[in-house]
């Protein structure tokens, strides 16, 4: 698989941690205890979240046609 760099949010939680997300991919967030914790999670969400991209992408259905007027 080809390397592709996102832009990633973090947030520090009141309660404690961080929260991160992917707003690049819908859905895709993750947490941890340490801003390195919440960086290796949000790795592996952002893989699962492009598998999961990817497999939709393979259900679809999609032609491309020509119209002349």
């Amino acid at each position: 698989m080809q390397q592709k760099t996102f832009p990633i949010i973090i947030e520090k939680e009141e309660e404690g941690g961080y929260s991160v997300s992917n707003p690049a991919l819908e859905g895709c967030y993750s947490q941890g205890e340490t801003i390195e914790e919440a960086l290796q999670n949000i790795r592996e969400a952002t893989l699962l979240c492009l598998e999961d991209e990817e497999a939709a992408l393979q259900r679809r259905e999609v032609t491309v046609q020509m119209v002349t007027v």
